[in-house]
Parts: structure tokens; sequence; C-alpha cells
């Protein structure tokens, strides 16, 4: 199969490893992109890169909360340049989605797109429209969440990211006069620490099982350990996966306001304080742009040299 250079460009934007490397892996892996991301890993060579760094994708995350209904909404809604993301229009453009989402409840975007949009006459997917129109700027409803119950909300960097957390508290906790900012806590840690799933439990047997292959074949090239016994290896991966759940696990993480603690352990403690029993039920972390794709037009002529071709 032919490696184009948007095949390595992307890559590239994904692992941030050098181009030339991502044109082997991508060679080595028949041009197949999951593939290839997992021989650079499995060569030590991905580097643990923010995607957020990688991104050119503008625009707005917000939250609206409704106190009556128990309900927190949370929306992505992409514009091309910061430019107008910090336009008042276009921020209650966005304000005026969220109050949608929360009085009509709507399953999905597409639902959405068909709603009424406020007390206009445009649905939303028409309001979207003339704001193209009235800005110039094509803009898009990327995502959403609805959550209900007891919560916590953050918003950080003017919209860049946003977090919503779900707990089960009972009375004593929700009512002590700590636990607003305890629950800030958690959306501050889940915003600076990025995980990927709530606690060991939540973490698919097959996320598992692939982080165990790779890690056994990181273990394998590496020349000090080729010749190691397989018990040996299995035990080595052991305490490298002990290491996945420790970065990617919230309850697993160290508390970043006190790392002598885990987040779990910090949720204890506290419940114990107020007397009662906590929970976390759940977290919704959107990043403005997060997996969208960066122009990269510097690198362009530098990776149709390599390719041997431009697109």
């Amino acid at each position: 199969m032919a490696i184009t250079a948007k095949m390595v460009s992307d890559l590239r934007a994904k692992t941030g490893c050098g181009m030339m490397e991502c044109k082997k892996a991508l060679t080595e892996a028949n041009g197949d992109f999951d593939e290839a991301v997992k021989v650079l890993r499995e060569r030590g060579l991905a580097v643990a890169a923010k995607k957020a760094s990688r991104i050119a994708s503008e625009g707005v995350v917000d939250i609206m909360v409704c106190e009556k209904c128990g309900k927190a909404a949370m929306v992505e809604v992409n514009a091309e340049t910061d430019f107008v993301a910090k336009n008042e229009a276009f921020k209650e453009f966005v304000r005026g989605i969220l109050q949608t989402i929360l009085e009509k409840n709507p399953a999905n975007i597409d639902e959405l797109n068909g709603m009424q949009y406020l007390d206009t006459d445009l649905t939303v997917e028409g309001k979207v429209k003339d704001m193209i129109h009235t800005i110039g700027e094509n803009m898009n409803i990327r995502r959403f969440v609805v959550v209900e119950g007891t919560f916590s909300t953050y918003i950080h960097g003017k919209g860049t990211t946003g977090v919503i957390i779900g707990f089960d508290a009972d009375d004593a906790c929700k009512n002590n006069e700590g636990f607003a900012e305890f629950a800030k806590n958690i959306a501050l840690q889940v915003a600076a620490m990025s995980p990927s799933y709530l606690n060991k439990d939540t973490v698919p047997e097959a996320d598992l099982a692939a982080e165990k292959e790779i890690l056994i074949n990181q273990i394998k090239n590496d020349p000090k350990n080729a010749s190691k016994p397989d018990a040996i290896i299995e035990k080595m991966v052991i305490g490298k996966v002990a290491k996945f759940y420790e970065k990617n696990c919230l309850t697993e993480q160290a508390y970043v306001k006190d790392d002598s603690l885990t987040v779990g352990k910090y949720v204890d403690a506290t419940a114990k304080e107020f007397g009662g029993k906590i929970a976390l039920t759940g977290f919704w972390c959107f990043e403005r742009g997060e997996g969208l794709e960066k122009r990269e037009d510097d690198f362009a002529e530098e990776i149709a040299r390599l390719t041997g071709k431009a697109e």
C-alpha cells in the first residue's frame, strides 16, 4: 500500500514521533494506522504528548447547570479561529444551545439539530447555518452530554476544557459545607491529569489485553531483556500494568494536591471526615478540538520529500 504524506502527518500528530519513523511504521503496518501506532509504542518511540498540542480546531467547551431540574449539560462547539471563539455573539449562541439541550433533552446531535432553537423560528441546524453566514466561519456542534444527580462542574481556560464529575453521596456528605470544594478538587484532578477510566474495574478487558501485549513486546524489543525467561517477563509486565492503572484510572492516580494520597484514598478520607459515604460514579471531560487534526503546513514539503509524493 502506498504511504501518503497525509498518512505520515496524521501519525506524527498522533504520536509525536519523527516523520521518518512514522513512515517506517506505516510501511511495516501496510498502511494500517492503528497498527502503526502500536509498532511505534512497542519500539518505545511514541511520546506521551497531549493531543491538545496537535489540535488546530478552535471553538469553546461550555457548561450550563439547571438547579431546578438537577441537571448539567456540557457541549463542544467548534469554529475555525480563536477570534470567533472569543466573540460575544458566538458565546451567546453556545449558551443558547446548552439551554436547548437542557429544555428539550435530545438523545444525540442529529436529534438536537432538528429541534427548535430557543424561541426562534429556526431549528438548531438552521441557527448554526445562520451563525456561519453572519460570522463568516464554519461551525460545528461536535458533542454534548447531560448529567443528572449529584455532580460538580469545572471550565478551564475560558472554554479549552470542561469537566463534569458524578457522585453518589449521602446527605451527611452532600450537606457538608466542605463538599463543594472537595467536588471541585476532583474536577480539577480530571482536567489536569486526563484519566481514561474511572477505576480498575472499568478498564475493558480488550484494552487491558492490548496494553499487556504492547508491554511484552516493549520488553522483548529491549536487548537487555530479550533473553529473559517468559516467567520473568510476565512479572515485569505485572509491575508495568500497575503503572498503567496509576496513570489512566482516576481513583488510582496520585492526588494532585497531595501526592501522598491516591484520588481514591482522598475520597475515602473526605467521606470519613464528613461522617458519611461518597463514591465517584463517572466523569466526563471535553478538551476543545481533542482528536481533531492540526494543519501542519510548515512540514508539508518535508513530508512530501520523505514519502516521495504529495497529495
